[in-house]
């Protein structure tokens, strides 16, 4: 009730109680006002008791709450609270991310493109459309913002929108091919405040690359573009789609990123949407993810690098590998690791895998509004409709943020909380995002089980009725 009424209620310069109160707990603004000294004393109070249970350092924590893009996550997770109450996995009143396919204009042409991007589209948002979308975000507290697309370096202003959002407080990161990360662009998203590039990297070497990607002399550019983020000290990650294609280089892209001095390989899950519809028999089978699945966690074990992977069958296996190897070392989700202790496994849970239209959205250049990048449900129009109008009252964002509406093996599943399977594969193969998704192991072995109990049981009967 507390939460809901510090979420729900402004004070006159616009921000809820429950803002105030955070600013206030860090120092940042200094409020008089009685009920946000109040809510602040209950924060405090609650960020101590939560680092007692989870063995985490105090300090740190408070050294987090001091910046704005945390400060905006926690707002959406206690409003998400105030909201729903605590719920397996978590809501928000708002995303806590949002994955802005900024144009669909590209310098190459890549195989699997979800976006089937190529030429720019006519009716793409204007600067200041862009520039009013991002007040919006600022207004619901939405955490962090990546740039995609399309290749967004190729529009001119996307430096300005990102050092705009940067300055309203949200964490700002870029997808690009890294053709055009020159050391100029570099510097420039760097004053922009962009503090996360992702570079994708399809191969290994430059036959394998170039052949997905389209574009013959692309691999050189992108690895000089890798190493230009680097030295300039952004966080830099290199992002692989896995397909049949390079399923066996992973290990060498891993390396290959050790080398660059990069931090972080993301592998993509492969969903056969835009471009990607026209390679499906490329897809890996669930024996080949899994083997992924677990070969990524050795690595992340290793600490010499982080290896995520957008699949949500990643939580499950982190979550397994880690009693098996006893590590504390889990996935949450394809944009978070952490080191958890003790009883903070219990959070695999609340985090939950798949966060299609739970934790995060897409904008799509013109503004319309889906679940995901990879699932092409119109859920809202931001020409039309308000954010939040969109992500509340939206019955396709209300349906996946429900487990128990999910269909066959993943409704099913013990690990439907904590991955709940891929939604976007489940569309595209199915044409329903609460189907089970196709790429999962799981069916597999509980096909197996069940046809194992349907022969003992058939035996059993046999048996009886000789006897």
């Amino acid at each position: 009730m507390m939460i809901r009424l510090s979420g729900n209620r402004r004070l006159n310069n616009g921000k809820t109680y429950l803002e105030a109160a955070l600013d206030n707990l860090v120092g940042y603004r200094r409020s008089r006002s009685f009920p946000v000294i109040a809510f602040s004393g209950m924060i405090k109070l609650a960020v101590d008791f939560g680092c007692r249970i989870f063995n985490m350092d105090q300090k740190d924590v408070m050294n987090a709450l001091k910046t704005p893009y945390f400060r905006k996550g926690l707002v959406n997770i206690l409003g998400g609270i105030g909201m729903y109450g605590v719920t397996k996995p978590y809501r928000t009143p708002a995303p806590f991310l949002v994955v802005w396919n900024y144009t669909n204009l590209c310098n190459l042409r890549c195989k699997h493109c979800y976006q089937h991007a190529g030429k720019q589209s006519q009716d793409e948002l204007t600067t200041d459309e862009r520039l009013a979308i991002i007040d919006q975000l600022d207004e619901n507290n939405v955490s962090a913002l990546a740039f995609s697309g399309g290749e967004p370096l190729m529009c001119s202003d996307i430096f300005q929108v990102a050092r705009y959002a940067h300055e309203k407080g949200i964490y700002i990161s870029i997808a690009t091919n890294g053709t055009l990360l020159t050391r100029e662009n570099v510097a420039r998203l760097k004053k922009a405040g962009v503090g996360y590039v992702e570079v994708s990297l399809d191969g290994a070497t430059e036959e394998s690359h170039e052949r997905f990607r389209g574009i013959r002399g692309c691999f050189e550019k992108t690895i000089e573009g890798i190493k230009n983020s680097v030295k300039a000290g952004i966080y830099t990650c290199i992002a692989t789609t896995a397909t049949k294609h390079n399923i066996k280089e992973i290990p060498e892209i891993v390396e290959l990123a050790k080398r660059l001095g990069v931090k972080r390989v993301i592998i993509f899950n492969f969903i056969p949407a835009g471009r990607g519809k026209e390679i499906t028999h490329l897809d890996l089978s669930p024996e080949e993810r899994e083997d992924l699945l677990k070969y990524l966690y050795e690595e992340l074990t290793r600490g010499e690098i982080e290896t995520l992977c957008t699949a949500p069958q990643y939580s499950r296996v982190c979550l397994q590998q880690s009693l098996i190897k006893k590590s504390n070392v889990l996935s949450s989700a394809h944009f978070a690791v952490a080191d958890f202790h003790g009883r903070a496994k219990q959070l695999a849970d609340f985090l939950g895998g798949c966060g299609a239209g739970r934790l995060y959205c897409a904008i799509q250049p013109n503004g319309l509004v889906t679940p995901c990048v990879f699932m092409p449900i119109v859920t809202g129009d931001l020409r039309r409709q308000s954010l939040r109008e969109i992500w509340l009252k939206s019955k396709v964002m209300r349906d996946l943020r429900d487990r128990e509406k999910l269909k066959g093996g993943c409704g099913i599943c013990r690990y439907k909380y904590i991955c709940g399977g891929c939604r976007a594969r489940a569309y595209a193969y199915h044409g329903d995002y609460l189907a089970p998704d196709p790429g999962c192991i799981r069916r597999i072995e509980e096909s197996s089980l069940m046809s194992e109990q349907r022969i003992k049981e058939h035996t059993s009967i046999i048996i009886t009725h000789r006897v």
